[in-house]
């Protein structure tokens, strides 16, 4: 059987640091969500961010509308062990407060900071306080003079609107900045960053923006973005889901996972399910999931109802379980049948297996 998978050749793009984690180059795609918390009610955010940070976030951002919230940034960085973007549509000031309170990155639209004083002070604070930029357009909010040139939001009109305000950033001498041109429409969003990605080297922040919510907004950033990395697009992630954050990171993750772009946590090959299945298989993989979602070491399970397909899957697998007859399940280790499982507790039998696969591997 011929091997079809295939390594993904990324974009070559420049490197910048969002506080210590690198976006763009070799480093690997970052996976990003926001809180949703009120950021100037720091221990909600704080707490909100924890969560987060133990299903595998890389980086986190907070909207900073006022100045309540820039207040409690510096409480915020200080209790989290995962950058901080500060999100600042408008005023100036508030990303100049952010950066001296330690945020990593500034997500701004430098047309709607005013004046070239008022940009030039905040690139000062910016390379002052190590802190890089990310310019975000949306489709959503385009300006008015593109709206008027091209009729509608269009990729060449985002494409026009993200170069422009690099321009704005590289005429203060300042090229520490990635770039994202974000849509609901997947299509739209898709081209766009396709035409940026060949008019500039700047690192890409990737989103299908306001995708919906859990299933519909994962099938949603599933297509869009998976065109986009398939192809080598996209330096850092963010799904974005009408559902906790915690949500968005998990998404992130399988997504990345699934285009081999990165490895975290128990993978589980499960089947389908029909009428040839020896055991609850959904019930199994729903209980496991749930029993494995603290693991962060890569790891893949096998989970497939009978004879059909479950050798096979469990040759690729570091644990595998085919469903058989009369209760009797073969048992795969390292892709090679190893022992049977009968009138057992399949679940308990496959976490412990999971746990001694681990242990080992410590040791080693």
């Amino acid at each position: 059987m011929t091997n079809v998978k295939q390594k993904i050749i990324r974009r070559k793009s420049r490197q910048i640091m969002v506080g210590n984690v690198a976006v763009g180059g070799d480093a690997p795609i970052s996976v990003q969500s926001m809180t949703n918390t009120l950021t100037a009610d720091a221990q909600s955010t704080i707490a909100q961010i924890k969560r987060m940070e133990a299903v595998g976030v890389d980086i986190v951002r907070c909207s900073c509308p006022d100045e309540d919230s820039t207040k409690a940034l510096s409480t915020i960085i200080k209790s989290v062990a995962v950058p901080v973007v500060a999100d600042i549509h408008f005023h100036y000031k508030r990303g100049i407060e952010a950066a001296q309170a330690g945020a990593a990155c500034l997500r701004i639209n430098p047309g709607n900071i005013g004046s070239t004083s008022r940009v030039a002070e905040l690139v000062k604070a910016s390379k002052d306080h190590n802190c890089s930029m990310r310019i975000g357009v949306n489709a959503g909010s385009l300006e008015q003079h593109l709206l008027e040139k091209y009729g509608e939001p269009c990729p060449a009109a985002m494409v026009e609107s993200a170069l422009a305000h690099a321009k704005i950033l590289e005429d203060h001498d300042f090229y520490n900045f990635k770039i994202s041109v974000k849509a609901s429409d997947i299509f739209l969003a898709v081209e766009a960053y396709q035409e940026l990605a060949k008019a500039c080297d700047y690192p890409l922040h990737v989103g299908i923006t306001e995708a919906g919510g859990l299933r519909t907004g994962t099938v949603k950033s599933a297509i869009g973005m998976g065109l986009l990395l398939r192809q080598g697009i996209g330096d850092t992630i963010r799904v974005s889901l009408s559902a906790e954050p915690e949500e968005e990171v998990r998404v992130g993750f399988e997504i990345l996972k699934a285009l081999a772009l990165r490895s975290r946590g128990i993978n589980i090959i499960s089947c389908p399910t029909c009428a040839r299945k020896n055991y609850d298989v959904i019930k199994t993989v729903e209980e496991l999931e749930r029993r494995l979602a603290h693991i962060t070491t890569p790891l893949t399970v096998s989970i497939i109802g009978c004879v059909v397909n479950g050798p096979g899957e469990a040759a690729h697998s570091d644990i595998g379980i085919t469903g058989g007859g009369n209760n009797t399940h073969q048992i795969y280790i390292a892709g090679k049948p190893d022992h049977r499982l009968k009138d057992g507790d399949i679940v308990e039998h496959l976490v412990t297996l999971v746990q001694q696969r681990l242990a080992a591997q410590k040791k080693d």
